[in-house]
C-alpha cells in the first residue's frame, strides 16, 4: 500500500492525532508504539486488552513510555457493558439500576469510584455515560444502559455521573448524541432512524445532553442514527447540522466530539470507514473511534491516508483537521493535569462496596411477603437472548454463581427457543426453579417459556435482569434493572434470605 506521508509532517501528525484505534493483546504491539511516536494521541481499550488491574496498569505505563500525554480510552459503563471486568461481570450496577434508585448522590459516588479504579489503572477517558432516554421499550441496544425513560431523571443522573467520573480525574464522554433511545434498530447492524419532531427532540433527547454540557462533560460521542427533523440526509456522526450547528452552535458545547465506532454497519456498510471518517471530521467531529472490530495497523494507515488525501484534494479543509487535532491535544492536557491533581486515597469498605450497595437498593421485589427463602440448592435456568455487540457474550450474567456460593449444589444451564419451557422442566426435575430472564417483553419465546414453567411449577422464582417492562409474575419476582455481577449478588441474597 502506498504511504502518503512519512509520519513527521504536520498534516500527517494531525491525521493520526484524531484517530482513536484499538489493538489486539494485553501488551502494546510495536506498530502502535511507532504510531504514537508519529503523532497518534489516543488508543481505545476493550475486553481483549485486559486481564487484570496490574496488567492494565503495566499496559498504560507502556503506552505512556512512548507518549506521556496519550489519551487511553475505554468503554466502561459499568453494569452490562464492562471491559474492566468482562470475564467476571461488573462490580457496579449500570445506569438503569442507578436510575431506579433515583439518588443522584449515589450515582455520583458510583461514578467516582468507577473513575478512581480506571485512573488507578492509567485510563483517563471513559466512553460513558449513556445519556440516551430509553423511550422505546423495544430498543435492542440501549435498554438497561439508559438511566430510564423519563428525560428529566436521565438528565439529573447524567450530570451526576459526569461530575462523579471527572472528579476522579477521568474524562467523561457522554453518548450517543443526539440520543439513541427511541430506536428499534441496533446501529451495530444497520442505520436506525428517529422520526421525532423538533419539540419532542428538544424535550426528550436533548435534555440530558444539555445537562451533561452544563456539568462540564469533556467529550460527547455521536450516534450513527438518522434524525430527519435535524438532517434528512446524513446520520448524526456525519452531519454538519447536528454536530456543528446543533451541538456546537445551539447547545454551546466546545469540548471534544468523538464518533461512535466507525466499523459499525450503520457507517461501514453505507459509506465505508475511510469515507465516513473524512465526512465525520468535516461535519465537526474531532476524534474517530475505531477498533472494536478493526484493530490493526492497516486500519490506522487507511484512515490516516484518507484524511491526508481529503485535505490535499480540497475536500476537507486543513484548518478543520487542525482544529480537531487541537481539541484532542487539549483534552490530553486536561487529563494529564487531572491525574496529577486527583488524590488516590486508600480504599475503605464503603467505597469498595458501593456497587453492591447500589445494586441492593435497585431491586424491585414482588411477592416477598408470601415467600419463604430457599434453603436447598435450586436449578437456575438462564433464558438467554442473543447479546447485543455493545454488551458482548463473553461476560457472565445471572444469579447462579452467587446462589452456588450461598446454596452449594446449585446447578444452572442456558436455554433459548420455543421449547425452552418444557426442556427446563425436564432438566430441573424436582428441584426448585429460578428462571432468569432479560427483557422478557421483547422476546415472545421467553414469555412462552415462563408461561410453561409457571403453569407446571407455580413456585418458580423469576429474576428479570433487563428492563422490567413485563408484569411481574412467579412465586417471587425480582427486577434487578441490569445484569451486572453485583445485581446477581443482590438478587441471590433475597432468594436465599441472607
Amino acid at each position: 500500500m502506498t504511504t502518503l506521508a512519512s509520519g513527521t509532517d504536520t498534516l500527517t501528525r494531525d491525521a493520526l492525532t484524531v484517530l482513536q484505534p484499538g489493538f489486539p493483546g494485553t501488551t502494546a504491539p510495536d506498530w502502535l508504539l511507532r504510531r504514537l511516536g508519529e503523532g497518534l494521541a489516543s488508543v481505545g481499550l476493550f475486553g481483549r486488552n485486559i486481564a487484570s488491574p496490574d496488567q492494565l496498569a503495566a499496559l498504560t505505563a507502556q503506552l505512556r513510555s512512548e507518549r506521556d500525554d496519550v489519551l487511553v480510552a475505554i468503554d466502561e459503563e459499568g453494569g452490562d457493558v464492562t471491559r474492566l471486568e468482562a470475564r467476571t461481570g461488573s462490580s457496579f450496577p449500570g445506569n438503569h439500576a442507578l436510575g431506579a434508585v433515583d439518588d443522584v448522590d449515589l450515582t455520583r459516588a458510583v461514578a467516582h469510584e468507577l473513575g478512581r479504579r480506571l485512573a488507578a489503572c492509567g485510563v483517563n477517558l471513559n466512553w460513558a455515560p449513556s445519556a440516551d432516554v430509553n423511550s422505546n421499550p423495544s430498543n435492542p441496544v440501549i435498554g438497561v444502559r439508559s438511566f430510564g425513560a423519563d428525560p428529566e431523571s436521565v438528565a439529573r443522573h447524567t450530570a451526576a455521573y459526569v461530575t462523579g467520573l471527572q472528579s476522579a480525574g477521568v474524562a467523561a464522554c457522554t453518548k450517543h448524541f443526539p440520543g439513541h433511545g427511541d430506536t428499534a434498530v441496533d446501529s451495530h447492524h444497520a442505520l436506525p432512524r428517529i422520526d421525532a419532531g423538533s419539540t419532542v427532540l428538544e424535550q426528550r433527547e436533548l435534555l440530558p445532553f444539555r445537562a451533561a454540557i452544563a456539568a462540564g462533560t469533556r467529550a460527547v460521542m455521536s450516534a450513527h442514527i438518522l434524525v430527519p427533523t435535524l438532517d434528512p440526509e446524513h446520520p448524526a456522526t456525519l452531519s454538519l447540522r447536528i454536530l456543528t450547528d446543533l451541538l456546537r452552535g445551539q447547545l454551546g458545547y466546545d469540548g471534544l466530539i468523538v464518533t461512535d465506532g466507525m466499523e459499525m454497519q450503520a457507517i461501514a456498510a453505507t459509506y465505508g470507514i475511510e469515507r465516513g471518517s473524512v465526512l465525520a471530521i468535516a461535519a465537526g467531529a474531532d476524534a474517530i473511534c475505531v477498533g472494536g472490530g478493526l484493530a490493526d495497523d492497516e486500519t490506522v494507515r487507511r484512515l490516516r491516508d484518507a484524511l491526508v488525501g481529503a485535505v490535499r484534494s480540497g475536500e476537507l479543509p486543513e484548518e478543520r483537521l487542525a482544529e480537531a487535532a487541537q481539541r484532542v491535544r487539549e483534552l490530553a492536557r486536561w487529563a494529564a493535569s487531572a491525574s496529577q491533581e486527583t488524590p488516590d486515597p486508600a480504599p475503605d469498605v464503603t467505597r469498595v462496596d458501593i456497587g453492591l450497595v447500589a445494586a441492593r437498593r435497585a431491586l424491585t421485589v414482588t411477592g416477598a411477603e408470601d415467600f419463604t427463602p430457599l434453603t436447598a440448592p435450586p436449578y437456575v435456568a438462564l433464558l438467554t437472548p442473543v447479546a447485543n455487540i455493545a454488551v458482548g457474550d463473553e461476560t457472565p450474567w445471572g444469579v447462579a454463581a452467587e446462589l452456588e456460593r450461598l446454596l452449594p449444589g446449585t446447578e444452572t444451564a442456558g436455554f433459548a427457543g420455543d421449547d425452552a419451557g418444557s426442556v427446563i422442566l425436564k432438566a430441573a426435575g424436582t428441584r426448585r426453579i429460578v428462571a432468569v430472564v432479560r427483557d422478557e417483553h421483547r422476546h415472545p419465546w421467553m414469555a412462552a417459556a415462563l408461561d410453561a414453567l409457571l403453569a407446571a411449577r407455580p413456585d418458580t422464582v423469576v429474576v428479570e435482569m433487563g428492563v422490567p417492562q413485563a408484569p411481574p409474575r412467579g412465586a417471587l419476582h425480582i427486577a434487578t434493572h441490569g445484569a451486572a455481577r453485583v445485581c446477581g449478588h443482590a438478587a441471590a441474597e433475597v432468594i436465599a434470605g441472607v
